[in-house]
Order: structure tokens, then sequence, then C-alpha cells
């Protein structure tokens, strides 16, 4: 499968999560401090289904090569949560917050898919994440306000260190993904969960 061709096929998403005022709101500054807090509360207990997914798919592996792979890339999820149990220190936020509908519904399609789906369908599930977040990082470096208090998410985000792990998913995709109509669902439904993710955001 194209991982190519299914950003393209999702570019309308894409484009209104970087339209979103709270991912705007990153760049400029202007995201009011409680609703960031209550974000990366949220995307901390998103990131550890994301990190159990990965480790469902490094069981289901058919071979050793991506076997290292899904482990390299859980480990970049392993050194995420890191720098967000920091952040959660530093502003004194909640480590073990209740998931909000928004998260709640895209960790059970994840889980769901991760415990059921072939090793593709699962990956198509888990790319938007990766691949998303790396475009919008980097959109968002172009418009960065010096002063804003959001600069490491996007520095984090657009880094070449990012990009690299989300090419080494969308290689994992185009190696194991056929295309089917599911595939294209599941990669659809992320992305769409994507969206809803930030605007649970915004509008806590």
């Amino acid at each position: 499968m194209n991982a190519q061709e299914l950003w393209l096929e999702n570019q309308d998403l894409a484009q209104q999560c970087l339209e979103h005022p709270f991912v705007q709101g990153l760049a400029s500054g202007a995201l009011p401090p409680q609703r960031f807090a209550r974000y990366m509360e949220q995307d901390a207990y998103f990131l550890d289904t994301f990190a159990r997914a990965y480790a469902l798919a490094l069981a289901k592996s058919p071979d050793r090569a991506g076997f290292f792979a899904f482990k390299d890339l859980l480990d970049g999820v392993l050194d995420e949560l890191d720098l967000h149990e920091e952040i959660a220190k530093r502003h004194n936020l909640n480590p073990d917050p209740e998931p909000n509908p928004a998260t709640l519904a895209y960790t059970d399609f994840l889980m769901g898919v991760a415990a059921l789906a072939t090793v593709g369908e699962i990956i198509a599930a888990m790319t938007p994440c990766m691949r998303l977040y790396a475009w919008l990082g980097q959109e968002l470096a172009d418009r960065l306000a010096p002063d804003s208090p959001y600069r490491d998410w996007v520095i984090t985000y657009s880094s070449p260190e990012f990009e690299g792990l989300a090419t080494r998913l969308e290689d994992l995709l185009e190696g194991y993904a056929v295309p089917t109509d599911r595939i294209r669902y599941n990669y659809r439904r992320a992305m769409e969960l994507e969206y809803r993710f930030f605007d649970a955001a915004w509008h806590t």
C-alpha cells in the first residue's frame, strides 16, 4: 500500500487539523495554558495505548526486520512518554487522567485493531498519528512565534528525528499493508479521531 497515496487521500482532514484554533495557538502562543495542560494529560493517556499497540504489532510481526523496526518505534514512544512526565512534573499536571470521550474513542479504536487485526491493518491505524504530527510540526515551525510557550512542542515534532520515525512507520505500511478497504478505513478513521482529539482539547 502506498503511504503517500493514503496521506493525499486524507489531506482534507490534515488541513482541518492544521487550521484548528488549538493547533494554530501552539505556533502563535495564544493557546490558553489550561487547554494545553488538559491536552498533555490526555496525550499521555493516549501514548500509553499507542505504545501497547506497537507492542502487539511487534508480537505479530512476520519477520525479524519488522520485529526490530517495531522495537525501535516503541522505544520512540517510550521516550516521548518520558518527556510528558517531565512536563507533567513541571506544570503540576495529573499523571493519571480520566480519558475524555474523544481520547477513549481513539484508544478503543487502536486497541481493537491491534488486538484483532493483521500487522498491515494495525500500521494503517497508527501511521496517521505519526505522519500528521510530523507534518503539523513542520508547518507550524514556519510560523512559530519567538515567544510561544509551546516552542518545545513544535520543535519536537518538526525535528528530523521525528520525521525519521514517521517515515519508518510509512515504510512498514508499504511493506505489510495491501490495498484493501479496511486499510483505507483504518487510516481515515485515525485521521478523524486525531481531529476530534484536538477539538476536545480546545473545548475543555
